[in-house]
Protein backbone atom coordinates (compact mmCIF):
# COMPACT_ATOMS: atom_id res chain seq x y z
CA UNK A 1 0.00 0.00 0.00
CA UNK A 2 1.05 3.20 -1.21
CA UNK A 3 1.95 6.18 1.39
CA UNK A 4 0.48 9.43 1.86
CA UNK A 5 4.05 10.70 0.54
CA UNK A 6 3.12 8.95 -2.69
CA UNK A 7 -0.23 8.73 -3.24
CA UNK A 8 0.20 11.85 -4.95
CA UNK A 9 2.72 11.22 -7.86
CA UNK A 10 1.55 9.88 -11.05
CA UNK A 11 3.41 6.85 -9.96
CA UNK A 12 4.86 4.99 -6.83
CA UNK A 13 6.57 1.80 -5.90
CA UNK A 14 3.49 -0.87 -6.36
CA UNK A 15 4.85 -3.50 -3.88
CA UNK A 16 5.50 -2.86 -0.45
CA UNK A 17 7.34 -6.55 0.34
CA UNK A 18 9.90 -6.66 -1.72
CA UNK A 19 12.37 -5.50 -4.68
CA UNK A 20 9.89 -5.24 -7.60
CA UNK A 21 11.22 -5.15 -11.71
CA UNK A 22 9.25 -2.86 -13.34
CA UNK A 23 9.53 -1.53 -17.45
CA UNK A 24 11.98 1.78 -17.55
CA UNK A 25 10.10 4.25 -20.48
CA UNK A 26 6.69 3.78 -19.14
CA UNK A 27 6.28 6.26 -16.32
CA UNK A 28 10.48 6.99 -16.05
CA UNK A 29 13.88 6.04 -17.84
CA UNK A 30 16.60 5.60 -15.25
CA UNK A 31 20.20 6.60 -15.10
CA UNK A 32 22.43 4.35 -13.40
CA UNK A 33 25.76 5.88 -12.46
CA UNK A 34 28.65 3.74 -11.01
CA UNK A 35 29.47 4.21 -7.13
CA UNK A 36 32.37 7.28 -7.79
CA UNK A 37 30.60 9.01 -10.30
CA UNK A 38 27.17 8.67 -8.49
CA UNK A 39 28.45 9.78 -4.90
CA UNK A 40 29.94 12.98 -6.87
CA UNK A 41 27.39 13.75 -8.63
CA UNK A 42 24.66 13.30 -5.57
CA UNK A 43 26.54 15.59 -3.76
CA UNK A 44 26.87 18.40 -6.34
CA UNK A 45 23.09 17.93 -7.35
CA UNK A 46 22.12 18.48 -3.65
CA UNK A 47 18.66 19.67 -3.33
CA UNK A 48 18.23 19.52 -6.91
CA UNK A 49 18.06 15.50 -7.25
CA UNK A 50 15.08 13.76 -7.15
CA UNK A 51 14.76 10.26 -5.95
CA UNK A 52 17.90 7.85 -5.97
CA UNK A 53 17.66 3.98 -5.98
CA UNK A 54 21.05 2.87 -4.47
CA UNK A 55 21.42 -1.23 -5.26
CA UNK A 56 23.23 -3.29 -2.78
CA UNK A 57 26.36 -3.68 -5.16
CA UNK A 58 26.45 0.29 -4.82
CA UNK A 59 25.85 2.03 -8.36
CA UNK A 60 22.72 4.30 -8.02
CA UNK A 61 19.82 5.33 -10.36
CA UNK A 62 18.10 8.41 -10.95
CA UNK A 63 14.82 8.46 -12.67
CA UNK A 64 14.28 11.03 -15.13
CA UNK A 65 11.32 12.05 -17.34
CA UNK A 66 11.20 9.37 -20.45
CA UNK A 67 13.50 10.42 -23.43
CA UNK A 68 15.19 13.08 -21.75
CA UNK A 69 18.29 10.89 -21.65
CA UNK A 70 19.05 8.78 -24.40
CA UNK A 71 21.96 10.23 -26.29
CA UNK A 72 24.02 10.54 -23.12
CA UNK A 73 27.53 9.18 -23.34
CA UNK A 74 29.29 9.22 -20.55
CA UNK A 75 31.87 7.04 -18.72
CA UNK A 76 30.58 4.70 -15.88
CA UNK A 77 27.11 5.68 -16.95
CA UNK A 78 24.01 3.52 -18.28
CA UNK A 79 20.96 5.18 -19.24
CA UNK A 80 18.34 2.69 -19.11
CA UNK A 81 14.98 3.25 -21.32
CA UNK A 82 12.80 1.04 -23.39
CA UNK A 83 14.11 -0.05 -26.70
CA UNK A 84 12.39 -0.48 -30.25
CA UNK A 85 13.61 -4.47 -29.90
CA UNK A 86 13.41 -5.64 -25.95
CA UNK A 87 12.41 -4.49 -22.80
CA UNK A 88 14.93 -3.26 -20.18
CA UNK A 89 13.63 -3.24 -16.37
CA UNK A 90 15.40 -1.70 -13.01
CA UNK A 91 14.61 -3.31 -10.03
CA UNK A 92 12.55 -0.93 -7.29
CA UNK A 93 12.48 -1.21 -3.81
CA UNK A 94 9.51 -0.76 -1.81
CA UNK A 95 9.21 3.09 -0.97
CA UNK A 96 10.04 2.58 3.01
CA UNK A 97 13.42 0.87 2.33
CA UNK A 98 15.33 4.01 2.76
CA UNK A 99 18.45 2.46 4.61
CA UNK A 100 20.82 -0.10 2.66
CA UNK A 101 23.13 -2.55 2.87
CA UNK A 102 20.28 -3.66 0.75
CA UNK A 103 18.69 -2.03 -2.26
CA UNK A 104 16.95 1.28 -1.16
CA UNK A 105 15.72 4.38 -1.73
CA UNK A 106 18.99 6.76 -0.99
CA UNK A 107 17.06 9.89 -1.78
CA UNK A 108 13.54 8.82 -0.63
CA UNK A 109 11.15 8.91 -3.01
CA UNK A 110 8.49 12.06 -2.05
CA UNK A 111 6.21 14.18 -3.99
CA UNK A 112 9.61 16.96 -3.69
CA UNK A 113 11.76 14.01 -4.60
CA UNK A 114 10.74 12.23 -7.42
CA UNK A 115 12.08 12.89 -11.26
CA UNK A 116 15.03 14.86 -11.61
CA UNK A 117 15.51 17.63 -14.14
CA UNK A 118 18.04 15.71 -17.22
CA UNK A 119 19.66 19.12 -17.61
CA UNK A 120 21.33 19.10 -13.97
CA UNK A 121 21.77 15.52 -13.59
CA UNK A 122 23.68 15.66 -17.13
CA UNK A 123 25.82 18.42 -15.35
CA UNK A 124 26.34 16.42 -12.46
CA UNK A 125 27.48 13.64 -14.13
CA UNK A 126 29.91 15.30 -16.88
CA UNK A 127 31.61 17.17 -13.94
CA UNK A 128 31.68 13.42 -11.91
CA UNK A 129 33.23 12.13 -14.99
CA UNK A 130 35.60 14.71 -15.84
CA UNK A 131 36.92 15.16 -12.02
CA UNK A 132 37.22 10.98 -11.78
CA UNK A 133 38.94 10.41 -14.94
CA UNK A 134 39.70 13.47 -16.71
CA UNK A 135 39.28 14.77 -20.36
CA UNK A 136 37.68 12.53 -22.19
CA UNK A 137 40.14 11.43 -25.21
CA UNK A 138 38.79 11.48 -28.90
CA UNK A 139 37.62 8.49 -30.18
CA UNK A 140 37.49 5.03 -29.45
CA UNK A 141 40.62 3.49 -27.63
CA UNK A 142 41.75 0.03 -26.92
CA UNK A 143 41.63 -1.27 -23.75
CA UNK A 144 44.98 -2.44 -22.23
CA UNK A 145 43.74 -6.05 -21.17
CA UNK A 146 41.67 -6.83 -23.31
CA UNK A 147 42.94 -5.42 -26.63
CA UNK A 148 38.73 -4.37 -27.23
CA UNK A 149 37.85 -0.82 -28.42
CA UNK A 150 35.75 1.04 -26.07
CA UNK A 151 33.40 3.84 -26.21
CA UNK A 152 34.37 4.85 -22.50
CA UNK A 153 38.53 4.63 -21.78
CA UNK A 154 39.49 5.03 -18.31
CA UNK A 155 43.00 6.06 -17.75
CA UNK A 156 45.19 3.78 -16.43
CA UNK A 157 48.92 3.68 -15.15
CA UNK A 158 50.49 0.47 -15.25
CA UNK A 159 54.20 -0.71 -14.90
CA UNK A 160 56.84 -1.56 -16.95
CA UNK A 161 59.10 -4.75 -16.99
CA UNK A 162 61.08 -2.53 -14.24
CA UNK A 163 58.66 -1.88 -12.13
CA UNK A 164 58.60 2.00 -13.06
CA UNK A 165 55.55 3.73 -13.89
CA UNK A 166 54.92 3.93 -17.63
CA UNK A 167 53.06 6.11 -19.57
CA UNK A 168 48.92 6.03 -19.79
CA UNK A 169 47.29 3.98 -21.30
CA UNK A 170 43.29 2.95 -20.85
CA UNK A 171 41.02 0.10 -19.77
CA UNK A 172 37.56 -0.30 -20.37
CA UNK A 173 35.52 -0.26 -17.14
CA UNK A 174 35.46 -4.11 -16.44
CA UNK A 175 38.91 -4.28 -16.85
CA UNK A 176 39.83 -0.81 -14.87
CA UNK A 177 39.54 -1.89 -11.32
CA UNK A 178 42.58 -4.20 -12.35
CA UNK A 179 45.17 -0.70 -12.68
CA UNK A 180 45.75 2.17 -10.37
CA UNK A 181 43.53 5.00 -11.52
CA UNK A 182 45.72 7.76 -13.45
CA UNK A 183 44.37 10.95 -11.71
CA UNK A 184 43.73 13.99 -13.77
CA UNK A 185 46.26 16.94 -13.95
CA UNK A 186 45.58 19.82 -10.93
CA UNK A 187 46.30 23.24 -11.71
CA UNK A 188 49.32 22.47 -10.39
CA UNK A 189 51.04 20.88 -13.17
CA UNK A 190 49.80 23.10 -15.80
CA UNK A 191 53.12 24.09 -16.96
CA UNK A 192 54.20 20.34 -17.70
CA UNK A 193 51.21 20.22 -19.33
CA UNK A 194 52.27 23.05 -21.48
CA UNK A 195 55.92 21.16 -22.08
CA UNK A 196 53.78 18.11 -23.16
CA UNK A 197 52.39 20.42 -25.52
CA UNK A 198 48.47 19.61 -24.74
CA UNK A 199 45.91 21.66 -23.46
Amino acid sequence: MATSTTQALPWSPPNAQDVEVLPVGKWWDAVRAAPTIGERALKTLGDKTGAVIQDKQGPLYWLVKVGTATSWHLRQVRVLTELTDESTYLGVPPASWTTGPKTHWRVPLSADHYLTDARHLWEALAEADRAEYGRRPEGRQLCYRCQLPTDEPIPVEVEDSRGDVSKVVYACPPHAPLYSKRHPRTLTSAAATEHEGRR
